[in-house]
């Protein structure tokens, strides 16, 4: 510190002694004059050596002002040309003006004249947008840019290092899998213990090896499951090779003639292992849901991404689980005091069908049932059923629109939602949020979109139709009961259009379930009546059929004419027709509806998972019939959405 930099204070102190120097002289002069005249000379003298001193920190001061000016100059020009600190200026038309060294170490020379975009293509986009900073990445570089847009001035900073570090932080962070033997004890429990041993060792073996080959910690915990744990990294790996253990086991298993499949919960990007174990469960429920022989993978908050879904759910061998879930259906209705029951936006038969089976369920039980039904918006083949139930009295009573549904319910109120599982579909969503006891009837694979905390869930996508499953759900109530000849009717016709009369998903269960409401006064001349089809619908279904051309191999798609607007049962209808033509694997139709947005149904023989490709455009269904419906588009785009998604889907893309 040099010595002239004193404080305020030391200068007053300076000035106080002075002045009591002067005053002390003065008396000391009025007594002695000799004695002060010494005194006065004594003080000019120091006073002469003060100034000098004043003079010559002064000279100081400004030496050193000078110095720091020029080490500040000096140190602003090594932090701007050595720093490792990108600087570029620009100019009102974005025209790069000036950079610093470190600029054209990293993005070349000659850049002054050139505009912003020569260091990155989204430079332009970056700063007319207003963002204070962004980051890009350049080869195997990143670099973060903050903007002054004031000045023009880019700030550019290299990160590589911190992006390194946080890849690798993100790929070591654990990852937990629950792998589940779909059927494993269906397809064993006749086998001899030696051929038992011999295909679970082969099963065993695979997944050994898998394990081994990346890197997973693998443990067994049952006869039928297993847990694996892994870091993220491995977990990119398994996805990047579309986690081929799924067909490894398809193909071992299918030497010994035994059909065993596997179903991969697996829960990531989360730090606490609870919950990570608590969303791989929930993972593997989702694909168990949808049907197995397949991977689930979920993540907090994040949308849910699939693999393989490529075989159609086998039948079970067993009636225990519907014995069970008809006690348990029977036993929350007997705790309520009415039963409301409710299907999908626009049902069709099935949803009408097995929302009545279950309206029978609650009449066996003496609790009253009620359907929540909007008869401004319904198939043709629902309308033909509802003429027929107004000549039946008490079961047309039970039809409530949802305004009157709505009015009652309360907490004694048992919801029973049918032929989805989708909040987003039923036709009265409030009713979910009045009424806390909820019960999930449905044969569609799960999608993420669930009923929040239903108290029984019966999801079965083996089954050909939720009709074929409340029908199973009436043989095991323990009473003997009659059933009358149109609530059976509508159940068998609710089988026969979502098998289209037998033809698909039709499985021995199926026919179990219509040979029991047969024998249970179901008219078969009916249900044909009940399915008949206009003149009008043809025609149009016709000229959708006479649209269709071939995209790629055996995906044949129909679009609509851009001025005529189609109902969904003559979409779907036009879609079966596709699917029996020649060399047609899948079939879609592109049509605009009357609510202006553009709907795509799909069909599939099995060989082709239509549900994944819906998934993709936000739609859903079942392996072989789903559908979507896309906002604000044209036809033109709906159909150039759902070639991508054919496309992403074929090269083996996730499910959602």
């Amino acid at each position: 510190m040099p010595n002239w930099k004193k404080q305020w204070w030391q200068q007053l102190h300076v000035i106080t002694l002075f002045a009591i120097a002067v005053v002390s002289i003065a008396v000391l002069a009025y007594y002695r004059l000799e004695a002060g005249a010494v005194a006065g000379i004594a003080l000019i003298v120091w006073i002469g050596l003060f100034h000098q001193s004043h003079k010559r920190n002064e000279r100081q001061l400004h030496k050193y002002i000078s110095t720091l000016s020029y080490r500040v100059n000096k140190a602003g020009e090594e932090a701007v040309t050595k720093l490792p600190v990108g600087i570029v200026l620009y100019n009102e038309d974005e025209v790069i003006e000036w950079v610093n060294p470190f600029v054209e170490e990293r993005f070349g020379t000659g850049l002054i004249g050139e505009p912003i975009t020569c260091i990155h293509e989204e430079l332009g986009e970056y700063v007319s947008k207003d963002v204070a900073n962004e980051t890009f990445q350049m080869e195997s570089s990143y670099y973060y840019m903050t903007f002054e847009r004031d000045e023009q001035l880019i700030y550019i900073v290299d990160v590589t290092e911190k992006e390194q570090t946080q890849k690798k932080y993100q790929h070591m962070l654990p990852v937990i899998a629950h792998i589940y033997l779909d059927n494993y004890d269906e397809v064993t429990q006749s086998m001899e213990d030696q051929v038992r041993s011999r295909l679970l060792a082969k099963v065993t073996t695979a997944l050994n090896n898998w394990a081994s080959d990346y890197d997973i910690f693998l443990r067994r915990t049952s006869s039928d499951r297993f847990l694996a744990v892994m870091n993220h990294k491995t977990l990119l790996l398994l996805e990047e090779n579309r986690f081929e253990l799924l067909d490894d086991i398809r193909e071992r298993t299918a030497r010994e003639k035994v059909p065993i499949t596997l179903s991969i919960g697996v829960g990531t990007e989360e730090t606490s292992l609870k919950q990570l174990g608590a969303l791989a469960q929930s993972s593997l429920d989702l694909a168990l849901g949808r049907g197995g022989d397949q991977v689930a993978i979920k993540k907090k908050n994040g949308r849910v991404r699939f693999y393989g879904g490529k075989t159609n759910a086998m039948e079970k061998r067993t009636r225990v689980r519907a014995r069970v879930i008809s006690h348990a259906l029977r036993d929350f209705v007997k705790e309520s005091e009415r039963v409301i029951v409710m299907g999908h936006q626009r049902p069709d038969m099935d949803a009408i069908g097995a929302a009545i089976g279950v309206l029978k369920i609650a009449d066996l039980n003496d609790r009253e049932g009620f359907i929540v039904l909007d008869v401004e918006d319904i198939n043709p083949d629902v309308q033909r059923l509802l003429e027929e139930t107004e000549k039946h009295d008490h079961l047309w009573s039970q039809f409530v629109s949802p305004e009157e549904a709505l009015d009652l319910a309360d907490k004694e109120t048992l919801l029973v939602v049918v032929d989805t599982h989708k909040p987003s579909l039923v036709i009265e969503p409030r009713l979910l949020e009045m009424i806390d006891r909820i019960i999930v009837i449905d044969h569609h694979r799960r999608s993420e979109d669930f009923v929040e905390d239903p108290v029984l869930v019966y999801m079965e996508p083996y089954a050909s139709s939720t009709a074929e499953l409340v029908t199973e759900l009436l043989e095991y109530q323990p009473m003997q009961f009659k059933m009358d000849r149109l609530e059976a009717t509508a159940l068998l016709a609710g089988i026969i259009v979502d098998t289209r009369s037998f033809a698909v998903r039709t499985g021995a269960r199926t026919f179990d379930a219509a040979s029991f409401l047969r024998a249970n006064g179901a008219d078969t001349a009916l249900v044909q009546k009940l399915l008949k089809e206009d003149l009008a619908s043809y025609v149009k279904r016709a000229k959708l059929v006479e649209n269709a051309y071939l995209y790629r191999e055996g995906y044949a798609i129909a679009v609509a004419p851009d001025d005529h607007v189609y109902d969904q049962l003559v979409i779907a209808q036009a879609a079966d027709t596709l699917l029996t033509m020649s060399g047609v694997l899948a079939s879609f139709v592109v049509c605009q509806l009357a609510d202006g947005r553009i709907g795509i149904s799909a069909r599939s023989l099995g060989d082709v998972n239509v549900q994944v490709i819906m998934e993709k455009l936000g739609g859903g269904g079942h392996l072989s019939n789903a559908a979507t419906q896309l906002p604000e588009l044209t036809l033109e785009e709906g159909k150039l959405q759902l070639e991508k998604a054919i496309d992403e889907v074929r090269e083996g893309g996730s499910g959602a």
